[in-house]
């Protein structure tokens, strides 16, 4: 006679509670990261296209971009501008904080830049 092999009822729900929790943790910080990789990519579009260092011309650039993409972290007076031999380095560094449930909060520091 062979032994019965799974998971008790007891494992069952203990796995799946854990299981629920980190998937719903996930949803509430993933759009942050997601923003994130977003803003990135769009100011290392923006160093690339523009070619005069004149700080309106490169918050227009970032605008449009901005309002196409949705994001709404960061505007352009937020960026820093910086040229490092021939190339427009744009870079930014901003905090988001993301209600997790109750009183608790995840804040997360992000910093981009276009020249990594």
């Amino acid at each position: 006679m062979r032994g019965q092999y799974g998971i008790t009822m007891t494992g069952f729900l203990v796995t799946a509670v854990i299981l629920i929790l980190v998937a719903l943790l996930g949803f509430k910080i993933g759009p942050a990261y997601m923003e994130y990789y977003t803003i990135k990519k769009q100011i290392k579009l923006v160093a690339d296209e523009v070619t005069v260092v004149d700080r309106r011309t490169i918050e227009n650039a970032y605008d449009r971009r901005a309002a196409i993409e949705n994001i709404t972290a960061i505007s352009p007076k937020d960026l820093e501008i910086s040229k490092d031999g021939d190339k427009i380095v744009i870079s930014v560094d901003y905090s988001v904080k993301v209600p997790l449930f109750g009183n608790l909060s995840a804040c997360m520091d992000f910093s981009a830049s276009s020249d990594k």
